[in-house]
């Protein structure tokens, strides 16, 4: 199974909470490019988890306009910044056993980090740049796991 694991888009700064921050323009435009080079690599996502922090379902808002995505997403409150990987980290697990094709995770700093350690356990939590997205490969029945690939919107603007 391919996870995708996504950092949401820059956000604004002045916000009531923390979880009421909303993407700047430069969060919409970035998410955008992340999903356009996706959607041309057919990930065939089949379920979404998000945070329930606004610029996470945001992006995710975002993303869907560029990538062919299931109605439903699975909202939690494990996704927030201090949320818990190894929870869902085993989420996940349970979806591939299940027989999932891909997930799409949104989230935070740091969670996203931890979780891709969480499911890798040889890699360090790596650092994810605002719309970054990292893939992970997870085979669940070898109990293995691995980093395929990371990549920021910056680096797609390089290589364009």
């Amino acid at each position: 199974m391919q996870v995708y694991i996504m950092r949401h888009g820059d956000a604004a700064l002045q916000a009531a909470s923390d979880a009421a921050r909303v993407l700047t323009q430069k969060g919409k435009d970035d998410s955008a490019l992340m999903a356009q080079w996706l959607n041309k690599r057919n990930p065939a996502i089949d379920n979404i988890l998000v945070s329930p922090y606004v610029r996470a379902e945001q992006t995710l808002q975002v993303v869907r306009e560029h990538l062919s995505l299931p109605h439903q997403a699975t909202v939690m409150d494990m996704l927030t910044p201090g949320g818990n990987a190894a929870f869902v980290a085993d989420h996940i697990r349970d979806l591939a056993i299940m027989g999932a094709n891909a997930v799409l995770v949104v989230s935070h700093l740091p969670l996203v980090g931890y979780l891709v350690s969480e499911l890798c356990p040889h890699e360090a939590p790596p650092m994810f740049i605002t719309s970054s997205i990292a893939c992970i490969e997870l085979d669940v029945k070898r109990h293995n796991a691995h980093l395929e690939w990371m990549l920021s919107p910056a680096q797609l603007s390089v290589n364009q």
